[in-house]
């Protein structure tokens, strides 16, 4: 079933957690969400922090929609918008348990081991570009945010999100143990 739009407008630090264990759809590849990290509006190494621009204008919403960006020039990266419209917040997606279509996201990634255990990884296991930017996860496209049931770990890993030089302490990345 795919993911309920309403569950997504709460603050990212507390839609984070919910978001281990969903599943992420993008044609035959799945994969499970395993770790995320939260970045709000006030957060200094949220890419909203300094307001709205062409860039992270997906951020500020409306909920339930894939906010993509390149990583260094090289990596897609992919987060999850939060909060309500005008807002700017989003969870990055930053590892994804392969379940579904292995064998396109071994193709894609050229390996065998290691196919989403990162924010850019998991993008291109996935086939996750520049071009799902903006893509409505709720809705009926072609990339979803399922929930099949699985529940969020009670006890999720807790910890500072890392890749970052900003905000590096705060204790905003979720893990399943």
């Amino acid at each position: 079933m795919t993911f309920d739009r309403g569950a997504l407008q709460g603050e990212a630090p507390d839609v984070a957690p919910m978001l281990l264990n969903k599943l992420l759809v993008h044609g035959a590849c799945v994969g499970r969400i395993v770790e995320v990290e939260a970045y709000t509006a006030d957060d200094p190494a949220s890419h909203t922090y300094r307001g709205e621009t062409l860039r992270n204008s997906v951020m500020f919403g409306p909920p339930g929609h894939l906010y993509c960006y390149r990583s260094y020039g090289i990596h897609t990266c992919a987060n999850i918008v939060t909060g309500r419209p005008g807002h700017g917040a989003a969870v990055l997606i930053r590892a994804l348990v392969p379940v579904a279509g292995v064998d396109e996201m071994r193709r894609r990634r050229g390996r065998s081991t290691g196919l989403a255990d990162g924010p850019g990884k998991l993008c291109q296991a996935l086939g996750l570009t520049l071009a799902h930017n903006g893509a409505d996860l709720c809705g009926s496209g072609p990339v979803s945010l399922v929930d099949d049931g699985t529940p969020p770990p009670r006890s999720p890993l807790i910890g500072p999100r890392i890749g970052i030089t900003k905000g590096v302490d705060t204790p905003w990345r979720f893990r399943v143990p």
